[in-house]
């Protein structure tokens, strides 16, 4: 990002298209971050309107914000993010008139600074309290040895911290003589000592069901990269970040800065690693402490390792080099199916030194979809098109195999001519929230005017909904904007002409606002002919 040198309103990465995507205020500013390699997005909002709202925002919270735990900004909406534990459509009716594009994410409950029960394994434990997990080792400026590690961990002065229950195989010593952790609206981090003799700093991180990962280096988390984290009690989890820079509010603490993903995470995890490949990213704060059913987009939330580093003026500790080895090459690709918008392919899944993380799969020389298994389906494909596929096994440092023999697939004949593509992904649409659904479109030259979205969902009160078509340029058209008094179901299928000026290719989203309480629905599929 720092070589595109573009004024932006932030920036996350698609998976779908397997780029960094830009928010810029003109189309200069688009062309010049395309030429740099990634995509482009035009909104209206700048990053200095964005900040301005966020601070109006601040006013609203914390005395009349009940049940709200966290608010920061989203770039992909181009406006504030607010996390619920419960409703509270008082707060919501006044932050929208704040911000309109206001995003609301409910979870059943609110995140907390995570303790666990004792158990045996690789904790450490602050003083006679329960045990939080470690962090990464690090040495000062003279040699000592330390290991950063949460601050809700830290937050008695000099109190020992050990490597077994019953204050026992003393480690050193937690903040020692004070000033070495935070846990405020600076962040969530501290520092222990590693003060007795026989502790060793080693790189390798715990992965518990296989050989560790070796870390060599560290980096800042990125909104869409993929993450996981080792923790005492839910052991190796992984995910993707979903933001970044948002406050939390935990109850007792509000703490800014902070990264959500939607990996899993339980008590004890507190102070654990997280790492993108073999890089260190962050320090485990908090959660839902659940992994069921998993995948919320603030499952899991960390501090960004890099700050306390600076802070306190450490050296993170590396490897010579750690894991280097790729797996091997993933065989005998083959298709097990298809429909006219989508392929579905296996193969004979690859081994590793340490373990397979996962497979990528590619559609010619382009990103398609990443799967944990040795199968996959990629849609958004046209009718009765050729595609060629090959597919690379990654591990957990982030090595990759070479492409696997390819295999060419025709996919079935249907209607729109070879320019309908499609998502039959369910998302729920609950009150006061925004169901996005994307899309990718491999179309050649402008799409069609009108273009012809159709919509299949259900949901009690349709005048309750506004539903957006978001262009690959960044532009959104109203397909469907909701008011009155009246509620008449969604039933079936719903198409909309929508008259636009746009190039075919590139990611399209849906996007169905629920702007009242009391009803529910699902956006089962959507489907645009360009």
């Amino acid at each position: 990002m720092a070589r595109l040198a573009v004024p932006n309103a932030g920036y996350w990465f698609d998976p779908g298209i397997g780029k960094l995507v830009v928010a810029v205020v003109d189309q200069a500013s688009a062309a010049q971050v395309r030429a740099g390699g990634a995509e482009a997005v035009v909104v209206a909002r700048g990053q200095a309107e964005l900040d301005r709202l966020l601070a109006d925002f601040g006013g609203l919270r914390p005395q009349d914000a009940t049940g709200v735990y966290g608010w920061g900004i989203d770039p992909q909406v181009n406006g504030l993010v607010i996390r619920m534990s419960h409703a509270n459509d008082q707060f919501v009716a006044q932050a929208r008139r704040i911000d309109p594009n206001l995003r609301v994410v409910n979870a059943a409950s609110a995140p907390r600074q995570q303790s666990g029960d004792v158990r045996p394994g690789s904790p450490w434990w602050p003083g006679s309290e329960t045990y939080c997990s470690i962090g990464f080792p690090a040495t000062d400026s003279a040699g000592g040895k330390h290991f950063v590690t949460a601050g809700h961990c830290t937050n008695d002065v000099s109190q020992p911290a050990y490597g077994e229950i019953s204050q026992r195989n003393r480690i050193g010593t937690s903040n020692s003589g004070g000033g070495r952790s935070v846990n405020a609206r600076e962040g969530d981090m501290g520092v222990v000592a590693v003060t007795e003799s026989g502790w060793n700093l080693s790189a390798a991180v715990n992965t518990w069901d296989k050989p560790p990962v070796t870390v060599t280096g560290s980096t800042e988390p990125v909104q869409g990269m993929s993450v996981c984290h080792s923790g005492n009690t839910s052991k190796w989890q992984c995910g993707r970040v979903t933001a970044i820079n948002q406050t939390i509010n935990y109850g007792s603490v509000v703490v800014e800065g902070l990264t959500t993903t939607t990996a899993c995470s339980l008590g004890g995890d507190s102070g654990g690693a997280w790492l993108a490949g073999d890089k260190a990213v962050g320090l485990h704060s908090g959660g839902q402490s659940s992994c069921s059913p998993g995948g919320a987009d603030d499952q899991s939330i960390f501090q960004p390792v890099n700050e306390p580093l600076r802070k306190w003026g450490l050296t993170l500790v590396v490897g010579s080099g750690g894991d280097s080895e790729a797996p091997t090459v993933p065989g005998s690709l083959r298709s097990t199916g298809g429909t006219s918008d989508s392929v579905s392919l296996a193969w004979d899944a690859s081994t590793d030194n340490v373990g397979v993380a996962g497979y990528d799969v590619y559609n010619g020389s382009a990103f398609a979809v990443a799967s944990a298994s040795p199968s996959a389906t990629v849609t958004g494909l046209a009718a009765d098109t050729s595609y060629t596929f090959t597919v690379r096994a990654r591990d957990a440092a982030g090595n990759q195999s070479a492409a696997s023999a390819a295999v060419t697939v025709r996919t079935q004949s249907g209607g729109g001519g070879g320019r309908t593509f499609s998502n039959d992904t369910d998302y729920q649409i609950r009150d006061f929230t925004v169901a996005s659904s994307r899309l990718t479109s491999n179309a050649t030259n402008a799409a069609a005017n009108p273009a012809t979205v159709k919509v299949t969902a259900t949901h009690t009160c349709y005048e309750d909904l506004t539903i957006t078509l978001v262009a690959p340029s960044g532009r959104w058209y109203t397909l469907a904007r909701g008011g009155g008094f009246q509620c008449t179901a969604f039933g079936g299928p719903r198409t909309y002409q929508v008259p636009l000026n746009e190039r075919a290719s590139g990611t399209w989203t849906l996007r169905v606002a629920d702007n009242g309480p009391g009803d529910v629905g699902v956006l089962d599929s959507w489907s645009v002919t360009l």
